[in-house]
């Protein structure tokens, strides 16, 4: 079994809400509790029964552990934290932030750990909060209640936004977060170019989420699926495009391979778009894919493939969720 990171002042004692406490929520949560840090999972119900009732199962890459940790289904338990993973779905970022910021600490962090790349924008626009925004890369889920499946990567990468005028710290709220994070083992970069590194996991989400979704399948099969590979271009061709256009300075390379390699990397793991879809749920769509079109609209680009990915899973959330009202009149 690993053992858990060294856990020192940086650690140790501070207090740590999740709010949004799913797959990812609950991998991070887990290894800053597991360092020392006083750690509430903040989720569905389901989820925090079952954590009530035996712990968090960490069933990772490297070690497999029980461990007890906060859990509460209301957002009023994220009252006195230090720092606050906002780590709820995109399509809920501004209905989460307003519940969250009558209980938020003058000084407590907000890191969002979110897909998309306007989540820190929309936050800031509905009730003022200025979250720090992090780009994560992890495979995770949840096979059931209070159990936390990793089965790869695990790490994130915080930086400022340009062009916000902020008071200064010392240290920089970017430090105290990679500095937290480092000491519970979970590896934590300080961005130079923080919108880079956004719009570099938008392309990488775009191009594989949805496809996974639709075809019900994995990362791996998409890469390694030749009809498919045309397709997988595209879509990271109008991101791309989209990117650029708004001003955003990617650098020069073969975007469309970066993507296939990332796809063939993560293996048999699913999207969280694949697996919202299995489940009936809606899905983070229009914050990848439906962003694009939306924006590229607006810059005066067509996404003709961004658009009919994006229309799919649209079409596919109606038919579950008139699914789902048939299942409630019968019952």
């Amino acid at each position: 079994m690993a053992q858990p990171a060294q856990s020192g002042s940086v650690v140790s004692g501070a207090k740590v809400a999740v709010l949004g406490a799913g797959a990812v929520g609950s991998y991070f949560g887990g290894m800053l509790a597991r360092a020392g840090a006083q750690v509430t999972l903040i989720a569905r119900a389901a989820h925090v029964e079952a954590i009530r009732r035996n712990g968090l199962f960490l069933d990772t890459t490297t070690f497999q552990e029980r461990m007890p940790i906060g859990a509460s289904t209301e957002v009023s338990a994220a009252r006195g934290a230090d720092f606050v993973v906002f780590s709820v779905k995109a399509i809920d970022t501004e209905d989460a932030a307003r519940l969250l910021a009558p209980h938020l600490a003058l000084t407590a962090i907000v890191v969002s750990v979110q897909n998309g790349v306007d989540n820190v924008a929309r936050i800031r626009g509905a009730t003022g909060i200025d979250a720090l925004p992090a780009v994560v890369y992890i495979a995770a889920a949840l096979p059931e209640p209070g159990h936390m499946k990793h089965s790869g990567r695990g790490d994130l990468t915080v930086g400022e936004l340009p062009g916000i005028t902020r008071v200064p710290s010392s240290p920089p709220r970017t430090e105290r977060v990679a500095s937290l994070f480092t000491a519970a083992g979970v590896p934590c970069r300080i961005s130079s170019n923080i919108e880079v590194d956004l719009w570099t996991k938008m392309i990488m989400n775009c191009a594989g989420n949805a496809i996974t979704a639709l075809a019900q399948t994995s990362f791996g099969h998409v890469a390694h699926c030749i009809p498919v590979r045309s397709v997988l271009q595209k879509v990271i061709e109008e991101t791309v495009s989209v990117a650029r256009a708004s001003g955003v300075p990617l650098p020069d390379e073969d975007w469309a391979e970066r993507g296939r390699k990332n796809a063939e990397n993560l293996g048999e793991a699913t999207s969280s778009m694949a697996q919202d879809i299995a489940r009936g749920k809606r899905t983070e769509i229009d914050s990848l894919n439906g962003y694009i079109v939306r924006r590229g609209a607006e810059l005066g680009i067509e996404t003709p493939v961004s658009l009919t990915l994006s229309a799919l899973v649209k079409l596919i959330e109606e038919t579950n969720a008139k699914r789902g009202r048939t299942l409630r009149m019968a019952q």
